[in-house]
């Protein structure tokens, strides 16, 4: 969804007294523990927009094999998961412009994030929104299937 009118989507969704949950990442190869993550996440209010990191942006995050799917198909298959409302692909390395133009209620991350280091904790609570994470589901990683795959 193009940022013009995920905005105007999250201001109708206000309106009508949702609270909007963010969160980004790469999602190259969606596994059980996205799943679990995604859902936790949602579960902390009504609508979740989910940032999706470029297929430039995860280059220059995980190098230059990835990502494996590119940034169409992982927004596809992200948009279609129950616990996602909305999916926004950005350029950039950190997601610091999205989250202030989506001005989430609550910003959440993966547990192997400091609340202190999160992009946009700062802003977020600046204006009375929350920052938490939420712990990684035990087993799953997408670095560890890559490794399964090609070994």
């Amino acid at each position: 969804m193009r940022l013009r009118a995920l905005t105007r989507r999250i201001a109708r969704e206000r309106r009508r007294g949702k609270r909007v949950v963010f969160t980004n990442g790469c999602f190259d190869i969606l596994h059980a523990g996205h799943i679990g993550y995604l859902e936790k996440t949602r579960s902390f209010g009504d609508f979740l927009v989910v940032g999706l990191n470029s297929d430039t942006s995860v280059r220059s995050l995980k190098g230059p094999g990835r990502p494996l799917n590119d940034q169409s198909s992982r927004a596809r298959v992200l948009a279609g998961l129950a616990a996602v409302d909305a999916v926004t692909i950005f350029n950039e390395e950190t997601p610091e412009d999205l989250i202030r133009a989506v001005r989430p209620d609550l910003l959440i991350k993966g547990g192997d994030w400091r609340v202190a280091d999160i992009v946009g904790a700062d802003f977020v609570r600046g204006y009375g929104g929350r920052v938490k994470t939420v712990p990684f589901v035990k087993g799953y990683s997408t670095t560890a299937t890559i490794k399964k795959i090609f070994r």
